[in-house]
């Protein structure tokens, strides 16, 4: 017996021996066609996410690495190397990196607050990318940096992008000698993908090396792309080998609790110090592995951040981004012709959006109860789904009544990168007049090659009100878009009928056609070491109304210098013709109808983020319809004190002198952020808007205690400055609200 029981032994140290010589198992391929495919690996039992990489996975299979460079040269491997591992079990999937740095003094991480933009665009990062329908259009994108701040967001369209979408997911990172760590665990509940176990998503990762201002990639993208184009999943790598758990009912049921005490100077009577609190959920049901349906009852968005304020020096009407969280996953569905819905450009076109949130449960700057509302997102095979249906009240300040309002959007893939879709909106309550209000659309957006994009739609609005003889409710829009990276070529004609009104959407200029052209010429100079790139552009933007007559005529040339260190000064010349068709508002003054000539010349320096302290400077000088304007500006200001504690200053001054009179606008403000955890920060925004005679404040904290609940502490309060003395209080309001995410 003894004999057998040495022997036995003997046989477990050989097996281990045996098992300790094994090579490492290999999950990556690369084909000689430039094709990845990466396999994931799974883990019997669930990983620890320290952010330590000490588990047996990371011994026993060997990590994907050789990322390919973006910037700054091209199709080299990566000067630093980058290691990543993906593994799942029944529950998650788990990303893992070990990031080697030989210049870790050098390692630019000042942001810990979630979904900071500073995060992407001025840290040393991380990122990772699932195309989990593996369709080659749409993705989940996830950006982490050393001190374990995070940004998550959906991509759509391959472009659009909604840096709002918060899942529940957990991560650490950690430092070696050497470099730093990450890791994470992403539940399959969080997500949604294609029907089936077996697998198979897109996958792309990035790593990004400030002090360098180096990008590679795990399946590099083109280069005319940037950073961007790692969220392009038709150049991702293919993942296989997933997974996931069987179907079983999934329910995350999120109950809150508010209480607040509000003051508005404004309302007749006045409310001071008026005591309030709600109750309320909100609730998700996985229909499917890819369909998801929402509940909102006694919906409330109290922690919601303020608008930044803008001044307004057109004729037009400002777009102010939705940030309620209800609105915000999927959101990239129901953009339609390919105008952006929710990323850094929305709102910065002409063409309309057919679907604007911020039209439910807002009004005339109040905010509207919403008593119940339901959705379901998701995808049916080559399907995008989208339907909303949102009951609103009452809201007698502002002559809100109680509405109903629909939204129904289906696309469907066709090709390899393309798509035809419709749309559809209701309102049951006009805000012009009796009746509803009813818009409509089909659209398609064509992507060919690596660069070339044409986006077109067609709609049309019905509403109940009496419309003049021949008037035109109809709007249209062709656009080609070609964004290489030495040439780009931009062609639209835009159409937007005198009377084309979706109520449940967002029109900045109605009665208009345009024409307009872009080109570009943006070479990079051989063998020098601080010019990146040279961009020269001509731009021509020709609007008439439906009559025929030319009302605003814009030529416009630039030329820009893009630093290695990512800094950019550029010079813009722009002559433009305006003729106003009935007296209008700019600024303080009214100008009387009539045609201007006016010429204007800017300069612009733009910091790189990763700066110790940076900004975009930018100063304007030249005529303004019948006078002179000046501007100077600076945007997108950050002064990192330490990595918990920043500044983000803002400041426009205009000074507009014309025949009617002149007046000067300023607009000051600063967000300060003091983050305790990346799951914990307190902000301020503080602004002073001299064209509306106000100094507002917003003060939030907000405690993700667990993943998904969490705790809010808001504080707002808005002042008149032309009271003497100290300004004058026009509303004020504490809210306290707290929720708990229960997922089954």
């Amino acid at each position: 017996m003894r004999l057998i029981g040495v022997c036995a032994l003997a046989l477990v140290l050989l097996s281990r021996s045996i098992a300790a010589d094994e090579p490492p198992i290999t999950v990556v391929t690369r084909e000689g066609d430039g094709t990845t495919t990466v396999r994931a690996v799974h883990v019997d039992a669930p990983l620890r996410v320290d952010g330590a990489l000490d588990e047996d996975l990371y011994r026993r299979v060997s990590p994907i690495t050789g990322f390919i460079q973006i910037e700054p040269d091209d199709g080299l491997v990566a000067s630093e190397r980058t290691d990543l591992w993906i593994a799942f079990d029944d529950d998650n999937v788990y990303v893992s990196f070990r990031v080697w740095d030989s210049q870790m003094d050098r390692l630019v991480a000042t942001e810990m607050r979630r979904d900071n933009g500073n995060i992407w665009s001025g840290n040393d990062v991380v990122v990772f990318v699932f195309d989990t329908f593996n369709d080659k259009r749409s993705a989940i994108s996830f950006t982490v940096n050393a001190l374990g701040a995070r940004s998550d967001g959906q991509v759509i369209n391959e472009k659009q992008y909604n840096g709002d979408w918060n899942p529940v997911w957990q991560l650490k990172t950690g430092r070696f000698d050497g470099g730093w760590t990450m890791e994470g665990a992403l539940p399959f509940k969080s997500i949604r993908y294609q029907p089936g176990g077996t697998q198979t998503w897109g996958v792309n990762a990035m790593r990004v090396k400030r002090s360098k201002n180096e990008i590679s990639m795990l399946s590099p993208a083109p280069r005319s792309q940037g950073a961007q184009g790692v969220e392009q999943t038709a150049y991702a790598a293919r993942l296989v080998g997933i997974e996931t758990p069987a179907r079983r009912p999934a329910i995350d049921l999120k109950p809150y609790m508010t209480s607040s005490l509000s003051s508005d100077m404004t309302a007749n009577p006045r409310v001071s110090n008026d005591g309030h609190a709600a109750v309320g959920f909100d609730a998700k049901y996985a229909v499917s592995q890819n369909l998801a349906a929402d509940v909102t009852v006694n919906t409330d968005f109290a922690q919601v951040e303020a608008d930044q304020q803008q001044i307004n020096l057109s004729r037009f009407s400002l777009f102010f981004p939705e940030k309620r969280e209800f609105f915000l996953e999927n959101q990239g569905t129901f953009a339609f012709g390919g105008v952006a819905v929710g990323s850094l450009n929305a709102g910065q076109s002409d063409a309309p959006i057919l679907f604007y949130s911020r039209r439910i449960g807002l009004n005339a700057g109040r905010e509207v109860p919403i008593d119940v509302g339901g959705r379901l997102t998701g995808r049916a095979g080559r399907y995008s789904i989208g339907v909303i249906n949102i009951q609103s009240g009452d809201e007698p300040a502002s002559g809100a009544t109680p509405t109903n309002f629909a939204v129904a959007r289906l696309k469907r893939d066709i090709l390899s990168r393309s798509s035809l879709g419709v749309i559809l909106t209701n309102r049951s309550l006009s805000a012009t007049g009796t009746g509803s209000n009813l818009a409509y659309g089909v659209d398609g957006t064509f992507v060919f090659f690596k660069n070339l994009q044409i986006n077109t739609y067609w709609a049309r609005t019905e509403s109940d009100r009496p419309l003049r003889a021949g008037a035109n409710e109809t709007s249209h829009r062709v656009q080609l878009d070609y964004t290489g990276d030495r040439y780009g070529l931009q062609i639209e004609r835009l159409g937007i009928g005198d009377s084309f009104n979706p109520e449940v959407g967002f029109v900045r200029r109605a009665d208009m056609f345009r024409n307009f052209a872009q080109a570009r010429f943006s070479p990079r100079p051989g063998g020098n070491s601080v010019i990146r790139k040279y961009v020269y552009q001509a731009t021509v933007d020709d609007i008439e109304n439906g009559t025929g007559r030319l009302e605003t005529r814009m030529a416009s040339g630039e030329f820009a210098l893009d630093f290695k260190n990512a800094d950019r000064l550029g010079v813009l010349y722009t002559s433009q013709f305006e003729y106003l068709p009935i007296p209008t508002r700019i600024g303080s003054l009214v100008l009387p109808v009539g045609s201007y000539d006016f010429d204007t010349l800017r300069l612009n320096y733009n910091m790189g983020q990763q700066r110790a302290a940076s900004a975009n400077l930018a100063v304007d000088y030249g005529t303004f319809y019948d006078g002179h304007k000046t501007t100077v500006s600076v945007a997108r200001g950050r002064v990192p004190v330490t990595h918990q504690l920043s500044f983000e200053p803002t400041y426009s001054y205009n000074w507009v002198r014309v025949s009617v009179g002149e007046f000067t606008a300023h607009l000051a403000g600063s967000r300060v952020t003091y983050t305790m955890t990346p799951l914990m920060f307190v902000s301020a925004l503080l602004q002073y808007n001299s064209a509306t005679d106000a100094v507002s404040t917003n003060a939030r904290l907000r405690w993700e205690y667990q993943p998904g609940s969490e705790l809010f502490v808001v504080y707002n309060e808005e002042r008149n400055t032309l009271t003497p003395q100290f300004p004058a209080l026009t509303n004020r309001s504490l809210i306290v609200k707290f929720n708990k995410l229960f997922r089954f």
